[in-house]
C-alpha cells in the first residue's frame, strides 16, 4: 500500500497528550519474551513521537525511530530530548524503504499500530532482512476486547460513540484516512500476515492494560484530533467550530469533565528470524 503523506497531517501535536499508553509492563514482557538485556540494536517503525522506541530504549544499545511524517519526527527529538535519551536517531522514512537505509543488523524490530497501514508482506520481509540471525520482529496493539476493569465512581467512560456521531456530522459518513476510505486498508489478522512470510507462524502474547487512565476534556479533544480519521486538516475551515461542539459535548456527558479511558490490554505479535 503506498504511503499516503496526508493520513496524519496536523495530528503530531495531540499525539502524546491524547494517544492512550501501551501497558506499564509491555517493557517488561518484551524483555523476558526476547531476553532483551541492553544489547542491540531497535528499530521502531512507523514510530510517531516515539511511543514505543523510546519507551523501549533502555533494553538496547542504541534505537531508530523511522517515520515518514516530518512533524512526528519533530515531535519525537522533542521526546527523547525530554528524557535525556541520547543513543537515539531519527529517520524520516517508510517501512517499504527499509532495504535501502543501510542499518546495521537489528535485534528488533517494532510496529506500535502502524503495521496495518503498510505493504504488510512488503513490510514483514523487509524486517526479516533486517534482523540479525534470532532477531525478532513485534507488532503492539491495543486489544479493547479484552475485559474491561472495574471503571473508577464517579469518572464516566470516554463518550467514543458520541465523538464518533460529531465527526461523522461534521465530515460524513464515510470514515477517510487521508485520502482514501478508511475501511481500504486490509484487515487481515497481523497473525494470518506474518504466517504468509518467512517469518512463519507467530506467537501472541498480553501486556495488561493500564485501568487508571483519566483524562481531562482537553485530553479527550486531543485524543480525537490524533487520528486520522479526525485529523485536523480535513475539517477544512470547521475545525474550530467542531472543537467547540466536542467541548460542550464533553462538558454535558461529565460534570467533573474527567473522563475514564480504558484502551485495552496491550497486545504483543511476535516473530523470530531463524
Amino acid at each position: 500500500m503506498e504511503y499516503d503523506p496526508t493520513q496524519f497531517s496536523g495530528t503530531a501535536r495531540y499525539y502524546r497528550q491524547g494517544r492512550p499508553p501501551y501497558s506499564a509492563q509491555l517493557r517488561d514482557v518484551l524483555a523476558r519474551e526476547l531476553g532483551l538485556d541492553g544489547t542491540g540494536q531497535l528499530l521502531d517503525v512507523g514510530s510517531g513521537p516515539g511511543t514505543v522506541g523510546l519507551q523501549l530504549a533502555g533494553l538496547f544499545e542504541h534505537v531508530t525511530l523511522l517515520e515518514p511524517d516530518a512533524d512526528m519526527l519533530t515531535e519525537a527529538r522533542a521526546h527523547a530530548a525530554a528524557e535525556r535519551l541520547t543513543a537515539v536517531d531519527f529517520v524520516r522514512a517508510t517501512a517499504e524503504d527499509l532495504p535501502r537505509l543501510g542499518l546495521p543488523p537489528l535485534r528488533t524490530v517494532t510496529f506500535g499500530q502502524s503495521f496495518h497501514r503498510t505493504d504488510r508482506v512488503r513490510a514483514a520481509e523487509a524486517g526479516y532482512d533486517a534482523l540479525e540471525p534470532g532477531g525478532a520482529i513485534v507488532l503492539i496493539a491495543h486489544d479493547p476486547t479484552r475485559a474491561a476493569p472495574h471503571q473508577p465512581p464517579d469518572t464516566p467512560a470516554v463518550p467514543h460513540d458520541d465523538i464518533d456521531r460529531l465527526v461523522r456530522a461534521y465530515l460524513g459518513p464515510e470514515r477517510r484516512s487521508g485520502a482514501r476510505p478508511a475501511a481500504s486498508y486490509q484487515a487481515e489478522q497481523f497473525e494470518e500476515t506474518l504466517a504468509r512470510t518467512r517469518f512463519g507462524n507467530p506467537r501472541v502474547v498480553y501486556a495488561p492494560g493500564r485501568p487508571d487512565i483519566v483524562r481531562d476534556v482537553d485530553g479527550v479533544i486531543a485524543g480525537c484530533l490524533s487520528m486520522s480519521f479526525a485529523a485536523p486538516h480535513l475539517f477544512g475551515s470547521t475545525l474550530d467550530d467542531f472543537i467547540a461542539d466536542l467541548r460542550a459535548l464533553l462538558e454535558q456527558r461529565s460534570p467533573t469533565r474527567r473522563f475514564w479511558d480504558w484502551p485495552g490490554d496491550t497486545e504483543i505479535v511476535i516473530a523470530s528470524r531463524e
